[in-house]
């Protein structure tokens, strides 16, 4: 006869920015952006960090940006 396996109750999380009412994520600001990095410079998933589809699609966007103009690393080693 098959277990039944316990569930975990995940905790939803709320998009960070979502509560900070943010319209526009700037790529010159990288304090915000270092938060969205992991220790190697990769971006962290949505389902990690708890972003929304939206606010983690600018938060890409604005971590290439930044990239692209070296205000920001590509990889750390």
């Amino acid at each position: 006869m098959p277990r039944k396996r316990k569930r975990r109750n995940r905790v939803k999380r709320k998009c960070r920015l979502c509560e900070m009412k943010v319209d526009y994520i700037d790529y010159k600001n990288t304090s915000l952006l270092r938060d969205f990095l992991n220790d190697k410079a990769k971006i962290i998933p949505r389902r990690i960090n708890g972003n929304c589809a939206k606010h983690q699609r600018m938060v890409k966007v604005a971590i290439k940006r930044a990239r692209q103009m070296a205000l920001l690393p590509y990889t750390k080693e």
